[in-house]
């Protein structure tokens, strides 16, 4: 409890939550880390090195933290909008600049990071800001569903991937996963086999709500977390047993982030809830959050993590332009470079932030959408 309020109805009324800002930077940054790597990988290192498998963990955290905390968010946004009794036409005005400027943001990413350019992305391919965009228009309807329901939810879109099967199709390549050459197999990339289709990515956006309606029952998060650290150790002692890779970004292996398997889902979302406990310390009672005033310098980048996150490829589709018909860079300046560029972005979120300048997505979101 917080004063008279339940944390729940604290949470709708407070602006900024400190831990909520740092795990947005967090996910962000990590982000920026992986797919600069991608774009200058390293000469030498391959799947099996440990400099690859640490960018790869960083790289397969980022995503669903970056989801789950843009659904919490949305959650929180529409349970205040609820509580102020939003007409029809104030939901549309609160959804449409969502949406809109999501999916031009992906239009952007993708046009930044173009395959004819020597990057990854077609001009229309499905990404996880098309995803932010679908949880945008769901948002309304998810806050009238139960805490059970969406538990019940959340399970099926974990696992959604052993329903759907072959659908995914986990033989499909990267440039085959983001190219659709109709329409129709582009709405296949959108729902369940592209980089971050719907099914089951959704599933983060539900974690997202979920977490948020558990901020009363910490007791309760606690046995989540015990639950998921265990699946964790099943998946581990599995993969030592049948003497299976444990993790890749695709192919054989226990989690796999192209497609999403049940097991990765379930591990990262484990990892999320976890991190988030972690960072939130007392916050919610009404102290401070983990780690005091010590990590403050990031918080400005978690308030920018969208306008972060379109604008570092912008910097990348310059680079891929630049390295593409170059030789591989070494390890060191290679990993000089992919650290640089991380860290970056939390001085000039800094400066941003100090400077009062209004310029950035989060600000746009908020004009259009009369927030």
């Amino acid at each position: 409890m917080t004063g008279n309020f339940t944390i729940v109805e604290f949470l709708v009324t407070k602006v900024r939550l400190k831990h909520i800002d740092r795990m947005k930077a967090i996910a962000v940054l990590c982000m920026v880390e992986v797919h600069t790597a991608a774009i200058i990988p390293p000469k030498g290192v391959t799947v099996g090195h440990p400099a690859a498998f640490v960018a790869a963990a960083f790289g397969g955290m980022a995503a669903p933290m970056f989801v789950t905390i843009s659904g919490w968010a949305m959650y929180n946004s529409a349970k205040n909008k609820k509580e102020r009794n939003y007409s029809t036409k104030d939901w549309v005005n609160w959804i449409f600049p969502r949406v809109v400027i999501l999916t031009l943001s992906q239009l952007l990413v993708n046009l930044f990071l173009n395959v004819n350019n020597g990057g990854r992305f077609e001009w229309h391919t499905p990404g996880v800001l098309t995803l932010l965009a679908i949880s945008a228009i769901l948002a309304p309807f998810l806050i009238r569903l139960s805490l059970s329901f969406r538990v019940a939810l959340a399970f099926i879109l974990a696992f959604s991937p052993i329903l759907i099967g072959e659908i995914a199709s986990d033989q499909l390549s990267w440039f085959e996963r983001v190219s659709s050459e109709n329409w129709l197999i582009w709405i296949e990339r959108l729902l369940w086999n592209g980089t971050y289709p719907l099914f089951p990515w959704l599933f983060f956006s539900i974690l997202g709500t979920i977490i948020f309606d558990l901020s009363d029952f910490p007791k309760a998060r606690d046995v989540v977390i015990t639950i998921g650290l265990f699946t964790i150790f099943i998946t581990i002692a599995y993969s030592l047993v049948s003497e299976r890779i444990w993790a890749l970004t695709n192919g054989d292996a226990i989690l796999t982030f192209f497609p999403a398997s049940m097991p990765f889902l379930l591990v990262s979302g484990t990892i999320v809830i976890l991190v988030m406990r972690i960072l939130e310390g007392d916050e919610l009672s009404g102290g401070s959050p983990r780690f005091g005033e010590k990590i403050n310098i990031i918080e400005p980048a978690g308030r920018l993590s969208l306008t972060i996150y379109v604008c570092h490829f912008a910097v990348l589709g310059i680079v891929a332009i630049i390295v593409q018909d170059m030789p591989r860079l070494d390890l060191i300046p290679a990993f000089i470079f992919t650290i640089g560029h991380t860290i970056i972005w939390i001085p000039l979120a800094q400066i941003h932030e100090k400077n009062k300048i209004r310029i950035s997505l989060e600000n746009l979101i908020r004009i259009q959408s009369g927030r």
